[in-house]
């Protein structure tokens, strides 16, 4: 009885076995390609036809009847050739899915004899299966023709993910660099060459992916559909001063809702964010790459002077959110807990800006103005006792703004408008950046930038090493385009431009 009892448990573990062991494995999935050759003008079936794959697969020849079958095809996306002597080389793309037959026709024309067609573009760059490449790619092929003749080409690219197809008229170009890629998706590209004679010459079908989420340090803002919409983006360091701008940038928030003033916390990795909802102006927050939006304030806004001219800040280790709503400063938990009143001015002015330093929990740097956004003042205050502590900047005309202070509360900058204009419209003339030292008697110091004459210098902020600043620039006319630039201590080279049409950066 044992025995058997024994042999029964056997019997029962290496079912066990084999099934869980089953479920390890990799199963290969596999289709069926088939087909016909026919003579594009005659319609006559076409045998002995060379039919191949690219990615490899496997030879077969059209039969007598000018049909093929390709048998036990690993599952993917694949650009199919038929080759046949004194005929013109055809390619055609097809997808091989699991357990179904793919059919792919080919319509050959006759080589012409007194003009030879180009030879099918070679793609050279991004090479083949090549995974991780940033949301702007530069494609690079080769061809050429026998007789010389000029060649014009057509860039065919698909998303594999959503299958929608794009086609570029390149002209006589063999690069061509597209923008804008989605994030972790797998492209297929192939090119087109033609000699405006012969019938066009396709490559062969090639494949990228690009990056799973790229690592940018940057985010900012541009204007699409008459809305503020947040973007991130990075700096291209292999091009090095020779880079271009715009480099890896994605689209956070929808181009239909206002969203701008982003800042990053690396901390809780989130972005904090400014949208108008019902009328009043709160904070949302985000993940880095847009999902998971969540409104933190909510019965109590962000008000005063202008809304675009508001700014508010990370603090307390990213713990708190500090905002202003008139001549109060609020702060809120990132969950929209805890909303409580941190301090007030003592003579009603509105608050408009506030900034902290790393180190001192109890400091804040602000700038407050008039109901019409001058009579600037911009000084450290303690929160516990509600003192001011540095004053850096007052009694001067015009306006200022884009305060931000150091780590160590030892250095802030600021923006002033050098021309002192006050008007009705709050236009700035002549904005600069500055950077005081605090216990310094020196006056503060105007960043030897190349700003020009007619430009205003707005949205200052340290680097997150503060061996340098970010800022946008921008002609002081209305409607022009405003950019952002990179400036570093020390150096004599001119300020890199970073992102194009933007405004409002951050750098953590």
């Amino acid at each position: 009885m044992m025995n058997k009892y024994n042999i029964f448990i056997c019997a029962i573990l290496l079912i066990l076995f084999f099934s869980c062991s089953e479920d390890t494995l990799d199963v290969v999935r596999k289709g069926r390609i088939s087909g016909k050759v026919i003579d594009k003008v005659t319609g006559d079936r076409l045998s002995g036809a060379k039919i191949t794959t690219n990615p490899a697969s496997t030879t077969v020849f059209s039969d007598s009847l000018g049909n093929f079958k390709m048998d036990d095809i690993i599952v993917d996306d694949y650009s199919v050739q038929a080759d046949l002597e004194g005929y013109a080389t055809a390619f055609e793309s097809t997808s091989v899915i699991e357990g179904v037959l793919s059919q792919v026709s080919f319509e050959l024309t006759v080589a012409n004899s007194t003009n030879l067609p180009p030879l099918a573009p070679t793609l050279v760059s991004p090479e083949d299966g090549t995974e991780e490449l940033p949301l702007e790619v530069t494609f690079i092929w080769e061809s050429s023709d026998p007789e010389g003749d000029e060649l014009t080409y057509t860039l065919d690219l698909r998303n594999g993910s959503t299958d929608e197809m794009q086609i570029f008229e390149v002209g006589q170009d063999t690069t061509y660099t597209v923008s804008n890629l989605q994030l972790a998706t797998k492209y297929f590209w192939q090119v087109t060459v033609s000699d405006d004679t012969n019938d066009p010459v396709s490559s062969v079908i090639s494949e990228f992916k690009t990056l799973t989420f790229p690592d940018n340090p940057y985010i900012f803002v541009k204007k699409m559909n008459d809305n503020l919409v947040i973007y991130s983006g990075a700096e291209d360091t292999i091009a090095g001063s020779g880079q271009e701008p715009d480099f890896n940038v994605l689209q956070l928030t929808s181009e239909n809702t206002n969203s701008f003033k982003p800042r990053k916390s690396n901390v809780l990795n989130r972005i904090a964010f400014l949208r108008n909802s019902g009328g009043a102006t709160q904070i949302y927050s985000m993940n880095f790459d847009g999902t998971d939006v969540r409104q933190i304030t909510n019965q109590r806004p962000l008000a005063g002077f202008r809304v675009e001219h508001l700014n508010y800040t990370w603090a307390q280790g990213d713990s708190k959110l500090y905002y202003p709503h008139f001549d109060k400063l609020y702060s809120i938990n990132p969950d929209g807990t805890g909303n409580r009143l941190e301090y007030t001015t003592n003579d009603g002015s509105f608050i408009s800006e506030v900034s902290v330093p790393e180190f001192d929990a109890d400091l804040v740097l602000l700038k407050t103005n008039n109901s019409s956004g001058y009579d600037v003042r911009i000084y450290t205050a303690r929160l516990s006792t509600g003192m001011e502590e540095t004053v850096i900047l007052e009694n001067v005309n015009g306006a200022a703004g884009g305060i931000n202070i150091s780590a160590n509360a030892d250095k802030v900058l600021y923006t002033w408008d050098i021309s002192g204009s006050e008007n009705t419209v709050f236009r700035i003339f002549d904005s600069r950046i500055f950077l005081k030292i605090i216990g310094s008697p020196d006056p503060p110091l105007q960043l030897e930038t190349d700003v020009l004459e007619g430009e205003n210098e707005l949205d200052v902020r340290f680097s997150p090493s503060e061996g340098g600043v970010i800022f946008t620039r921008v002609k002081n006319n209305s409607n022009a385009r405003p950019d952002i630039y990179s400036f570093t201590f020390g150096q004599t080279q001119d300020d890199q431009l970073l992102f194009t049409n933007a405004f409002m950066p951050d750098w953590e």
